[in-house]
């Protein structure tokens, strides 16, 4: 692991005028369930059936266990997601931005671009670019990722989340988000 990757703070507080990031904490379980309990926001993930609460909860177990950061709206003052920085396996001296759900009435709006400025500009004041892995059937978030200037660079078959899987890895560097 580089020094930079072990100096980089993977669980940052950040603050926007609607956005509020900070690590997820053991208190926050009921209320990402409730945020992840829509099946349309599984609809295009491999695990469709992550809704439900049953399946949803050792994953966000797993989530919190993997430094993820709670996504809250700041004006209703409750989660309505999370995401997470982490190596990026492909370049394990590179960072990368993944696991992102929100509820489905902040989808389509300034909302996730928000929370993904937020993000890379806290990953850009270390790394000269961020990754993105998105599974081949998750076409909103393919097309999110390219909205935000993020180049398909190809695909591969990695171990993200403790299983070996088919990814589309895509690339943003700093000087194409600036």
């Amino acid at each position: 692991m580089s020094q930079v990757i072990s100096m980089f703070n993977s669980q940052p507080v950040l603050f926007s005028s609607t956005l509020h990031l900070r690590p997820f904490e053991s208190d926050d379980l009921d209320a990402l369930c409730l945020a992840a309990s829509a099946p349309e926001i599984w609809e295009g993930h491999p695990e469709k059936d992550r809704h439900q609460r049953a399946v949803f909860e050792p994953y966000a177990r797993w989530l919190q266990n993997n430094r993820t950061i709670v996504v809250i709206d700041s004006l209703a003052s409750k989660i309505i997601g999370c995401s997470r920085y982490y190596m990026s396996p492909e370049r394990p001296d590179g960072i990368a931005i993944g696991f992102t759900f929100l509820q489905s009435k902040y989808w389509g709006g300034s909302t996730n671009f928000e929370l993904k400025r937020m993000m890379l500009t806290h990953a850009f004041r270390s790394f000269d670019e961020v990754g993105f892995h998105i599974a081949p059937s998750n076409l909103r978030s393919q097309k999110a990722t390219a909205k935000l200037g993020a180049e398909h660079v190809g695909d591969a078959v990695l171990d993200i989340s403790g299983t070996k899987t088919l990814w589309m890895c895509f690339r943003l560097t700093r000087t194409a988000w600036e």
